[in-house]
């Protein structure tokens, strides 16, 4: 995955205009100053880990036993 560029938010914001963006919100998607504890740059990372992992690997969630569970 390539790293986050301002002109592809740019892109996607002027195609996909259901929201207008300012100039100062699209600077903190690409580069976070205002103590944002994720940037967006980081969930996308995040969400390419996910995306690459083997779902067959993961058992079911009803065979994953929870500390509150009283079985």
């Amino acid at each position: 995955m390539q790293k986050l560029q301002k002109n592809t938010l740019t892109g996607i914001c002027s195609q996909m205009a259901s929201h207008s963006w300012s100039e100062a919100e699209i600077n903190e998607l690409v580069d976070p100053k205002l103590g944002i504890i994720t940037g967006y740059q980081d969930l996308l990372n995040e969400l390419e880990q996910l995306r690459k992992i083997d779902l067959g690997t993961i058992p079911p969630a009803m065979s994953v036993q929870g500390a509150d569970r009283n079985d």
